[in-house]
């Protein structure tokens, strides 16, 4: 099986683009973040031409999750247990849902699309936002784990942190002062790590990043930061037999300014012997 992960930055626009790489890298399952609109507005159409079906989380022009598949998709969710809301302006608890989460269980494996917030900046609520986000998801993800201990589960997505000095090239960002590097969002990310889930990439890809801004010639200049991750529990990890940053997609008419992130799992079906590896 072939499973994937793409900040697609409006479906609307690049549905084209994301079908035609779908079908081309013959992907399986794609988690998507960033579709910029409701359920009703996604282009479905195009994707059943091509073999997949649907199911999309969004609630405006912002933000949204959906999941594209082959196979039959099961136990959606829209939230996770404990997920905090946010609005602008707006203190206290019970504020309202974003669509940054979908969660789905295909051939077994419990895979979830997630758009983490960016925090903005270092003192604004949109910061502790995001730090409260993340600390709820791995209270979620944890739990669900010790419920199912053997079961594969997957968190993929935009993460928008770049755990590692490595993981960062963009000469904007700077220690002490910019987003996604912060001490504390990359405690929370490891704190994932801490709790016995892997990033299943970059051991199989150790150089590469996901992301470039479309401002100051960041992808020319190879500016860019790791920020979509797939990490996968024990099971998911064991699974894992090749990896690809897929970055030649952020090239061509009108890309997205991420790029897709693929594993392929292990599979006992015969069937799948023909099919090339991915690396």
């Amino acid at each position: 099986m072939r499973i994937a992960t793409w900040n697609v930055n409006s479906i609307r626009t690049r549905a084209g683009r994301v079908v035609d790489w779908l079908t081309r890298e013959d992907i399986d399952v794609l988690g998507m973040q960033e579709i910029k609109c409701r359920p009703d507005q996604f282009p479905v159409e195009q994707f059943e031409e091509a073999g997949y079906d649907i199911i999309a989380h969004g609630l405006n022009q912002w933000n949204g999750v959906a999941f594209a598949s082959r196979l039959p998709m099961m136990d959606v969710e829209t939230s996770f247990s404990g997920q905090p809301g946010f609005l602008k302006g707006a203190e206290g608890p019970d504020q309202p849902l974003e669509a940054r989460a979908l969660g789905v269980t295909v051939d077994g494996i419990r895979l979830w699309s997630l758009y983490v917030p960016n925090g903005r900046g270092l003192d604004d609520p949109h910061y502790a936002y995001k730090l409260d986000w993340l600390a709820r998801l791995k209270d979620h993800a944890t739990a669900w784990l010790a419920e199912n201990p053997d079961a594969p589960l997957a968190l993929m997505g935009d993460w928008n942190v770049a755990p590692t000095d490595d993981d960062m090239g963009d000469p904007s960002f700077t220690p002490g002062v910019s987003t996604h590097i912060s001490a504390p969002e990359r405690a929370a990310f490891f704190a994932f790590l801490d709790r016995g889930f892997s990033d299943v990439v970059r051991p199989l890809v150790p150089e590469g990043y996901t992301y470039w801004d479309y401002k100051q010639l960041r992808f020319p200049r190879n500016e860019g930061m790791r920020i979509d991750f797939i990490l996968g529990s024990q099971d998911f990890a064991d699974r894992v037999v090749a990896a690809r940053i897929h970055r030649d997609e952020r090239k061509g008419d009108a890309p997205s300014d991420h790029v897709p992130v693929s594993v392929e799992l292990a599979s006992d079906d015969t069937e799948d012997l023909d099919r090339p590896m991915i690396f």
